[in-house]
């Protein structure tokens, strides 16, 4: 099971999903949430930085992909144990570095040996391209 690693353009393609994916979201969210009389600001902050801190480490943990990932046909693994996702406990750091430092943090992917942007290298974590096999 030795599955290649991703290339930047299916990463750009997985975090561009994401992005539309969230505001989507929000966007949806913000509408559900006018239909109500008196929603406290802390509700609405709440659910949003919910939503938006919660999407990309809880599912890349769970599943070891986005819904981003998933359409781009690449998944988040263990650097160390490439069959085994990324726990949560590393999928939140990863994914703070990765907001934090943006597209900058995918420069190190293309000059990397496994292709790994430097959230990947905080969390141990690499980003295989999935297996056509079932």
């Amino acid at each position: 099971m030795n599955h290649p690693y991703a290339n930047l353009p299916m990463r750009v393609k997985a975090a561009v999903i994401d992005s539309i994916l969230l505001i989507v979201t929000m966007y949806v969210i913000s509408g559900v949430l006018a239909t109500f009389e008196n929603v406290p600001d802390s509700i609405r902050i709440v659910l949003f930085v919910c939503i938006f801190l919660l999407y990309d480490p809880l599912l890349t943990s769970m599943f070891g992909a986005t819904i981003g990932h998933s359409f781009s046909k690449i998944v988040v693994k263990r650097e160390a144990d490439p069959s085994k996702n990324i726990p949560f406990f590393k999928a939140v750091p990863r994914f703070v570095v990765k907001v934090l430092l943006g597209w900058i943090s995918l420069l190190t992917v293309t000059g990397h040996e496994r292709k790994q942007a430097l959230h990947d290298l905080v969390a141990g974590s690499v980003v295989l391209q999935e297996s056509d096999e079932g």
